[in-house]
């Protein structure tokens, strides 16, 4: 059995819930969040409160309660607060530029990548190197990082390239001459 999965989640004032069967939707002043879940959890809400349950006893169901129950209360936080991540461009001519919902990165390439920000994420940039997503889906915000970050992973012999604010890159030595 879970132990995240028995803990209710609370809901702020900020924010309302709707819960229909295993459709819950999250509005507060981020956003607005829709999510249908597996028949395998039935979900529940009492006085400002959401319980999430197994629907049986399958195996299945134990496994994906508490995964529910940590899906809704990152809605729930992210309709209130919002989540971000910063990145930072390291290199040489290396640059990002928002132009409307385009972000262009110049990354050393021969050509500009032309990166299209998906609806509800807001993108900031500030000194042209320090990249900032900001949205009230977590999952979102971080699988668009990760995109910006694929385009040019940090090399670990200069350290170039685009990293999350915070991650260590490991450094290699460069190569000895005799």
């Amino acid at each position: 059995m879970s132990r995240i999965g028995k803990l209710p989640v609370s809901i702020p004032d900020k924010v309302k819930v709707s819960v229909d069967g295993n459709t819950v939707s999250v509005e507060g002043p981020k956003g607005k969040l829709t999510k249908d879940f597996d028949r395998s959890v039935s979900i529940a809400m009492e006085d400002n409160q959401i319980q999430v349950a197994p629907a049986n006893n399958s195996r299945l169901a134990k496994a994906m309660y508490g995964t529910a129950r940590s899906i809704i209360n990152n809605m729930v936080l992210g309709c209130e607060k919002g989540y971000e991540k910063n990145l930072e461009i390291h290199g040489v001519g290396f640059r990002a530029a928002l132009q409307g919902n385009l972000l262009d990165l110049a990354l050393g390439y021969s050509h500009p990548i032309k990166y299209k920000v998906p609806e509800g994420i807001n993108i900031t940039i500030a000194e042209n190197t320090k990249i900032k997503v900001e949205g009230a889906d977590k999952q979102m915000v971080g699988q668009v990082a990760a995109s910006i970050k694929s385009y040019y992973p940090v090399e670990p012999y200069k350290g170039k390239g685009v990293r999350i604010v915070g991650e260590f890159v490991r450094r290699k030595e460069g190569k000895k001459t005799a």
